[in-house]
């Protein structure tokens, strides 16, 4: 009875002995007695006139909290089959850990992922495109190529028709 009592009348304000949060401990991680003294706060008329009994209410509120938000965990896990979901998740990465590339896992930004997902395909997609468009390059500078030599053919066979036509006359 230390702090906030008269000895005697009841356990002193601290870290409080709730039930286990061992399935998520980083739900029930803030400082319990910062949290008490934010509650303390709150109801600071209450607290002067009846500390233990504040005390006792936020005992009680906490546990009931912590009860409440495993129960609504088991049922999201329940509702969605998550268990089943990350033991698969968890074979997957077990099985790529001989590649080279990590598994993939949402990085929870859509953004990220989708570019994370999109880009290497459009990549490797314009590296094809842009082979693609040498070749059609290479192959249209050949025709041209063909082109200007068949062209070039025509007028020595027009110069070459012309000298025996003028010659025949």
């Amino acid at each position: 009875a230390a702090r906030g009592g008269t000895p005697g009348s009841g356990p002193a304000p601290g870290p409080i002995a709730g039930p286990d949060p061992s399935p998520h401990p980083a739900l029930f991680a803030p400082t319990r007695s910062c949290s008490y003294q934010r509650f303390v706060n709150c109801y600071r008329c209450f607290y002067k006139l009846q500390p233990q009994l504040t005390r006792s209410i936020y005992d009680q509120f906490i546990s009931q909290l912590q009860a409440s938000i495993k129960e609504e965990i088991q049922e999201v896990k329940n509702e969605g089959n998550l268990e089943e979901l990350f033991s698969s998740l968890d074979k997957i990465v077990e099985e790529a850990k001989d590649r080279e590339e990590p598994a993939w896992r949402p990085s929870g930004l859509p953004e990220e992922d989708v570019r994370s997902a999109v880009v290497p395909y459009l990549l490797k997609h314009r590296s094809h495109l842009r082979s693609l468009l040498r070749e059609k390059e290479e192959h249209t500078r050949r025709v041209a190529e063909s082109v200007l030599m068949g062209r070039d053919r025509i007028a020595e066979l027009q110069q070459l028709i012309q000298t025996r036509q003028q010659a025949w006359q």
